[in-house]
């Protein structure tokens, strides 16, 4: 019997791939035999690259800036240039934070954490559904977070983008699920990640309250992701769309 769960061959791009979550996807992806593409904002994504091929893995790198439109088109498609004009896979892992108080938020950041967090990622899911909904198949796997469900203090953009990218990943379900392509978001917990660096200061009083509501006691790692995103990648989720699925040590149900 096929292995629902095979994902061997598989043409896979991961935005964010350079570090985090992102990173710990993609390394779960190429373990798992799947061909990576990794995007990253500096020359960092071709030293990923190499390390990871260096380690036997079929990964290449592209660099690119996903708050400008135009260059969202062009990472893209080099991207699947890279895996020879075809794609299997598409994870949207990329995002930036800013943090102020909501009556302070600048609005040149706000557009910034919309541009990257939410724009790029509806350009990336559209390119991407032209090419797997001509064949009738492709699996794409956006990043959501806990903040699509709760509204978050000091990050006013982050909440609204990340709130988007849960419906969005609904809309573009209902849309495409019929015909071939499912779309699912991951919505992690709080992670062990750089972006959460001021989250995780022991001093900060709010570290303490976070970690003690998550039941498995401990924060999230890119690690983590990998077997939810290996699912949702595989035959396995074919009859699963527009789910978002928290993996977050069990913090939203507590």
């Amino acid at each position: 019997m096929e292995n629902l769960f095979d994902v061997s061959g598989k043409k896979v791009i991961v935005t964010g791939g350079t570090r985090g979550l992102g990173l710990g996807m993609a390394e779960g992806f190429m373990k798992a035999g799947s061909k990576v593409v990794i995007v990253g904002t500096s020359e960092k994504v071709y030293e990923v690259a190499k390390a990871m091929q260096e380690k036997g893995y079929d990964c290449q790198g592209v660099k690119g800036d996903l708050a400008q439109r135009e260059e969202t088109y062009r990472v893209f498609h080099e991207c699947v240039e890279k895996l020879g004009g075809d794609l299997d896979v598409l994870v949207n892992a990329h995002g930036i934070q800013r943090r102020h108080s909501a009556e302070e938020f600048p609005l040149n950041e706000w557009d910034d954490v919309l541009s990257v967090n939410l724009d790029a990622v509806f350009i990336l899911c559209q390119e991407a559904g032209k090419i797997m909904l001509k064949k009738g198949y492709g699996k794409i796997i956006n990043i959501a977070s806990m903040i699509s469900f709760f509204g978050g203090q000091t990050i006013p953009a982050y909440a609204a983008a990340k709130g988007g990218v849960m419906q969005l990943t609904k809309e573009l379900s209902n849309d495409w699920a019929g015909r071939g392509v499912n779309v699912n978001a991951i919505a992690p917990g709080y992670m062990a990640t750089e972006m959460n660096a001021a989250l995780l200061d022991p001093s900060n009083p709010r570290y303490e309250i976070i970690t003690g509501r998550i039941p498995a006691g401990r924060w999230g790692t890119g690690e983590d992701m990998q077997g939810t995103a290996l699912f949702l990648a595989s035959h396995a989720s074919d009859y699963l769309c527009g789910a978002v699925i928290p993996v977050d040590g069990g913090y939203l149900v507590k």
